[in-house]
């Protein structure tokens, strides 16, 4: 399995906590909300992703790049190219300063069931001007385009 944890951005949503420590260190339940998705995406096998802190404690391989300057939301896919792309097998993206309890292994199985070329989990907010919208096609789940917070939707 491998997976893109995205850690760039500056944590405007968290702060005043980010103000001092940079928004995928921040405790969340007494550690820092990165250490979640690792640990939610470990299970014995390997990942690549972007923090080599916690390579030894969990026996997996890490590969991680620095933005020179902010890259945007898919910067660091362009920047994971050669690693990611070793191979055709799934890969999950992640932001850092979001955690829950993903379904990897059903994800990517319905990911590979389908066939597109990608698969988004997302879920709906009271407040949608502080994220965004996925607009699907009519009677569809296909992604028809992406509404990045809007004012009014």
């Amino acid at each position: 399995m491998k997976a893109l944890i995205l850690v760039g951005g500056f944590g405007t949503r968290l702060r005043p906590l980010t103000l001092s420590v940079p928004k995928p260190l921040v405790d969340f339940a007494n550690k820092p909300m990165i250490l979640h998705q690792i640990e939610a995406l470990v299970k014995p096998e390997v990942m690549v992703a972007v923090l080599k802190k916690y390579e030894a404690k969990f026996g997996i391989t890490i590969t991680f790049s620095v933005e020179k300057e902010p890259l945007g939301t898919a910067g660091p896919l362009a920047l994971a190219r050669d690693v990611l792309g070793k191979d055709d097998s799934p890969f999950f993206v992640l932001n850092a300063d979001v955690t829950c309890e993903y379904p990897f292994e059903k994800m990517r199985d319905f990911h590979i069931e389908h066939g597109n070329e990608g698969t988004i989990l997302a879920t709906k907010v009271e407040e949608p001007s502080k994220y965004g919208v996925i607009v699907t096609q009519p009677k569809s789940s296909r992604i028809d385009r992406f509404v990045e917070k809007p004012v009014e939707f």
